[in-house]
């Protein structure tokens, strides 16, 4: 999630995830500062970037991968299976080689309980990145809608645990996975369902084999499903997404997003406990490289809200976590900020908006108990930041502690946060993240030590806390992401899982 030195917008980190805050400063502790210092002067204008700044300020402005944590500057998942592109096949065959995969699934079903195959389903407008999974030998999709769950209190416990995880395109993934975080004694999985997967090729022509397989399975299981609703086709959102800059964006006309909203609430009626709508909309990458509006995603948060609850009430709203930085400019606000004019534009009052606030806590190089006063102060846990003190306060997972104060003075003491990303890197590779990585065994004890912070002192505003992530069974290690997950792609534990597993809920 950052920009450049002197945005300040943190490494991106979960989203994930993916987790998107100040940039690296590039150099050493004194050189590196003076350098940094000389170049951003007090001036509004960008400095000249040298050519490590500039690959970093790409990476940042443009985004980096959109499940990061409020750390990184996610790039938009335009796929919930990110990957390079395909080497060798085109987008067409690629989206050839998903069409039948999804057709054969469906015509199985259907064989099964005797009714004749299914017409072959609309394309996405834009395939993953990489080539799905065959489908297993043997391995056949829910033919029919499960039980429905049993309702849940809107009040939930304080906390309650959740992960992201990453099972578009790939049902055997998906079932390895739900059964990981249901043995880790976690009740949530979060999944990205962009919204350009289901309704891709025009309005109306919808794809629902992938999205079914996911929620059902979570059904099936007991797992509560966070769904992050974003990313709209080109034929709502024509220019927005672009895989060049990582960036997408919402509609021109709301309309359409509500429609889609009522189509997707409408089927899973009583299955997806939570939506989470939008994804770091305090980044110009996530709105269509206009500049950051409060004002305008306050009124698109304020439609999904009527749109989902008009179909499903009991369904709970949340909204899109941002990305914590120090940046201030036409790319990027600082969440605080942004959280503010977003109140002002509810009248100071969030019913009909959202029921939690959607948070995203980074910890970078701090620890989960750390005071964010002192965070701020310290240049190697702010990596020489240059922005104020006041605005250094996102390095701490206990910053989410200034956006509940911030709740309670305009009045909405009432409500619960989710943390929607969080957590802590291991990345050696990377060196926009590497500042502040820590080992394996370091961010397994910091995740166990961030929850029990919770628990023992977030009671009872914090509500459900999503880490990032399962592991991606694409990912090879060189993508920053890889380093956030508490389980390897193959789905063999790291020791963050282990811990999570063993620690009291």
């Amino acid at each position: 999630m950052k920009l450049n030195p002197c945005d300040n917008l943190p490494a991106p980190r979960p989203s994930g995830n993916a987790r998107r805050a100040a940039i690296i400063a590039l150099g050493t502790a004194l050189t590196g500062a003076l350098l940094l210092l000389a170049a951003c002067g007090g001036s509004s204008e960008l400095p000249t970037p040298n050519a490590a700044q500039s690959a970093a300020q790409t990476m940042i402005a443009q985004g980096t991968p959109a499940s990061f944590l409020g750390t990184k500057v996610a790039r938009p998942e335009f796929t919930n299976t990110p990957g390079a592109e395909g080497e060798g096949e085109s987008n067409e065959q690629r989206s050839a080689k998903q069409t039948r995969v999804a057709e054969t699934r469906a015509a199985r079903t259907a064989v099964a309980s005797g009714q004749p195959p299914p017409p072959p389903a609309a394309e996405t407008t834009n395939p993953p990145g990489a080539e799905p999974t065959e489908i297993p030998e043997g391995f056949e999709p829910t033919a029919t809608p499960p039980a429905l769950p049993a309702p849940k209190s809107a009040r939930l416990n304080s906390p309650e645990y959740g992960i992201q995880a990453f099972m578009w395109y790939r049902p055997e993934i998906a079932d390895r996975d739900m059964n990981q975080i249901k043995d880790m004694g976690f009740g949530w999985v979060k999944q990205q369902f962009a919204w350009r997967d289901i309704e891709g090729a025009a309005k109306g022509a919808f794809d629902w084999s992938r999205s079914d397989e996911v929620i059902y399975a979570a059904n099936v299981k007991g797992l509560d499903v966070l769904a992050r609703m974003d990313n709209a086709p080109d034929w709502a959102a024509p220019g927005c997404f672009d895989p060049s800059r990582n960036s997408m964006g919402p509609p021109r006309n709301t309309s359409d997003w509500t429609d889609f909203l009522k189509a997707f609430a409408t089927r899973y009626k009583g299955r997806v406990r939570a939506y989470q709508i939008w994804n770091e909309p305090n980044l110009a990458r996530e709105w269509c490289m206009r500049p950051p509006n409060p004002e305008e995603y306050a009124a698109f948060l304020k439609a999904s809200y009527t749109a989902i609850k008009s179909v499903d009430p009991n369904a709970l709203i949340i909204s899109g976590g941002l990305t914590p930085t120090s940046a201030d400019f036409d790319q990027a606000m600082p969440d605080m900020k942004f959280f503010a004019r977003m109140y002002d534009a509810m009248g100071n009052n969030s019913d009909g908006y959202f029921d939690l606030l959607g948070v995203h806590g980074a910890g970078f190089k701090a620890d989960p108990e750390a005071d964010p006063g002192v965070v701020a102060q310290d240049p190697v846990l702010t990596n020489n930041d240059p922005s104020p003190p006041e605005a250094k306060r996102i390095y701490a997972f206990r910053h989410v502690e200034d956006v509940r104060r911030l709740m309670e003075e305009r009045g909405d003491g009432d409500k619960q946060i989710a943390i929607l990303e969080f957590g802590w890197t291991s990345d050696q590779v990377n060196p926009a993240y590497s500042w502040f990585a820590v080992p394996e065994q370091e961010k397994a004890a910091r995740i166990v030590r961030a929850y029990q912070y919770a628990r023992q002192n977030w009671q009872p505003w914090i509500g459900v806390m999503s880490l990032i992530f399962m592991g991606n069974a694409d990912w090879n290690g060189s993508e920053e992401q890889y380093w956030w997950a508490i389980t390897n792609p193959d789905g063999t534990a790291r020791p963050a899982y282990n811990a999570l597993k063993a620690m009291p809920k």
